[in-house]
């Protein structure tokens, strides 16, 4: 099934979900944050079975809970950059994102 065009609203969405991510992350709260960054892997994805196999790779590695963490949002940071790319530039003007992730990802590119 071909993916579909990203929507300004699904960036938003994304982002949200990273930034709780990254909020429960702080707090410690690794489960809560890898279920916020699992969503926001999933919002309009061009593989769909790609968290799976990141799940098997890390359960084959016996990683910690935080690890697990911070794998999951190097997959949803990365999904969110490419969402971001693939708007308009009109369309990025409607995203305001948030400045320390534009940083982050301009030093990706």
């Amino acid at each position: 099934m071909a993916r579909q065009p990203v929507t300004v609203e699904q960036v938003r969405e994304v982002q949200d979900t990273f930034k709780a991510g990254v909020d429960f992350q702080k707090e410690k709260k690794f489960k809560e944050a890898i279920e916020a960054f699992k969503k926001g892997s999933l919002v309009n994805c061009a593989d769909e079975n790609h968290l799976g196999e990141l799940s098997k790779k890390l359960r084959a590695m016996s990683v910690k809970l935080a690890q697990e963490s911070l794998a999951y949002m190097g997959c949803t940071a990365v999904h969110l950059n490419e969402l971001i790319h693939e708007l308009s530039e009109e369309d990025r003007d409607l995203v305001p994102v948030d400045k320390s992730l534009s940083e982050a990802f301009d030093s990706w590119d």
